[in-house]
Formats: C-alpha cells, sequence, structure tokens
C-alpha cells in the first residue's frame, strides 16, 4: 500500500459535482414536448376548446350554441355600436370602487386581527360566519337601503371581495416570526413599528394571495349587481341579450368579463411571485 492511498480524499463541492456530472454528459435529454413553453401550451389548448365548441355548436344550432366562427362578427359589430366599450367602462369604474374599498378595508382589519390577538379572537367567529354565509342573501337589504344606483353596486362589489383579502391578510400578520417580532420588542419597538416595519413586509404574499381571490369575486360581484339592478354593465347587458335570445351577441360581454378577470389574476400573480422570490432570499440571508 503506497502513502498516496493513506492519505485522506478531499470531499467534493455539491456545485463541483454537478459541474462534474454535466461535463460527462450525464445530462436528462429534453424530450419532443419540452420544446414548447408555457404560452404555446397555453394556445394550443385554446385552439383544442375553440375546436371543440365549434364541432358541439353543429348539432346544438346557432339559437342554443353559436359557433364561434359566429360570435367574432357579432362582437365586432358590437364594439362598432359603442355599446360594448359604454358597458365595460360602466362596469370597471363599479369594480375599480369597490375592490379598492375592499382592499383598504380588508387589509386594514386583517393586520388589527392579527397584529391584536384579542381583537382576532373576539372577530375571528363572525369573520368566519359571514364568510360563510353567501353574500347574495344581502342583496335585497343593499338595494332598500341604498337603491338602484352606482352605490349598491360598489357595496355589493365590496361585501364580495373583502372577505378572502381580509382572512389572507390575518393569517399571514399571524404566521408572523415571533422571534423576530421579540427582538423587535427587546430593542425599544413600538407597536406601530412592529405593524410596519415586521407584520405587514411578513404578510405581503398572503395579502396578494388575498387580492388574487378578492379580484375574482370582485368581478363576480360586479356582474351580480348589475344582474340584480340591471340598469347598466356588462352585466346589464348579459341580461338583456339573454332575455331576447341572441346568443351569438351574448358572449360578447362574456368573454370581456372573462379577459378582464384573467388580465387581473395574471397581474397579481406576478407581484406574487416577484414577492415570493423577495420572501425566499430574505430567509436565505
Amino acid at each position: 500500500m503506497s502513502a498516496t492511498d493513506l492519505l485522506p480524499t478531499p470531499a467534493l463541492d455539491p456545485a463541483e459535482a454537478s459541474k462534474a456530472v454535466g461535463a460527462t454528459g450525464l445530462r436528462k435529454r429534453a424530450g419532443p414536448f419540452d420544446r414548447f413553453n408555457v404560452v404555446t401550451w397555453r394556445l394550443i389548448a385554446l385552439a383544442i376548446f375553440l375546436a371543440l365548441w365549434h364541432l358541439a355548436s353543429i348539432p346544438a344550432g346557432k339559437l342554443l350554441l353559436p359557433s364561434p366562427l359566429d360570435v367574432v362578427p357579432a362582437f365586432i359589430d358590437m364594439l362598432r355600436s359603442g355599446q360594448l366599450l359604454s358597458a365595460t367602462g360602466s362596469s370597471l369604474m363599479v369594480f375599480a370602487a369597490g375592490y379598492a374599498l375592499a382592499i383598504v378595508t380588508g387589509v386594514a382589519m386583517g393586520v388589527l386581527m392579527g397584529g391584536v390577538p384579542r381583537v382576532g379572537e373576539t372577530l375571528e367567529i363572525y369573520v368566519n360566519a359571514l364568510n360563510a354565509t353567501p353574500r347574495v342573501a344581502f342583496i335585497p337589504l343593499i338595494i332598500l337601503w341604498f337603491g338602484l344606483g352606482t352605490n349598491a353596486k360598489i357595496v355589493v362589489v365590496w361585501l364580495q371581495a373583502v372577505m378572502p383579502i381580509l382572512i389572507n391578510t390575518y393569517a399571514g400578520v399571524q404566521n408572523t416570526d415571533a422571534d423576530l417580532l421579540e427582538a423587535a420588542r427587546s430593542f425599544g419597538a413600538r407597536r406601530g413599528q412592529l405593524f410596519r416595519y415586521i407584520m405587514l413586509p411578513a404578510a405581503l404574499p398572503y395579502i396578494v394571495t388575498g387580492l388574487r381571490l378578492g379580484g375574482a369575486n370582485a368581478m363576480v360581484g360586479t356582474v351580480i349587481a348589475e344582474l340584480y339592478t340591471a340598469l347598466s354593465g356588462l352585466g346589464y347587458v348579459v341580461a338583456r341579450l339573454g332575455g331576447t335570445f341572441q346568443a351569438a351577441k351574448y358572449f360578447s360581454p362574456v368573454l370581456v368579463l372573462a379577459a378582464i378577470g384573467m388580465l387581473i389574476s395574471q397581474s397579481l400573480k406576478i407581484v406574487e411571485r416577484r414577492l415570493a422570490r423577495w420572501k425566499s432570499t430574505q430567509t436565505q440571508l
């Protein structure tokens, strides 16, 4: 046995080991489907959906289920007439006002309930009870109190969107690192500083998740409010076209609502990913 056999072999760093494995050509080969990105797969899924829609419309008939080839010209006609744009603007105004009000009140109440344990323990049972109650049951009372105008629609949107924001904010503040809070208190941090610099940043990923859920609920609440008031907006257009059996035009406001919901959800999803990346970086540090 030689002297070199008795010497300890130095351990290989994991990063260097992965480079060595890659250099030896042991990497996994990419399959034919791995070359497509997410956007390509989404376009393929959309094309399949439209093809199935067209095939299903053939036996159903134009009155029950119009083909996408019939919906496109109807959509263009409604755009040219200005009716669709006017209804979209009215719905977006109601949605934005109710959603903004839900964000302010939901985040404020969630932070208060999570930051003050006594308040959270007291109100949690009532928040859960209200969250389990169908908000549609309150619409007759809202119309009785606020009438059929814009204020009633905003209240309906707020009531529909505030619960997910409040509950997720409350959960996020509750999950704040207790050791970090104790360290801040030991350095003389006041309650307001704990809220601003520790609890609120720690709850940001939860808040954004609540905003995504609340945004979808707010869009649903906008349509529900306009269906019940039946005065203006995309919900009013849906009710009118459905009542007159204009099936091809009926899908136009529905597609606009789906597009708005998709844009809001994807925008908040991007924000959520960035906040999650920030949180993981802070954890590694």
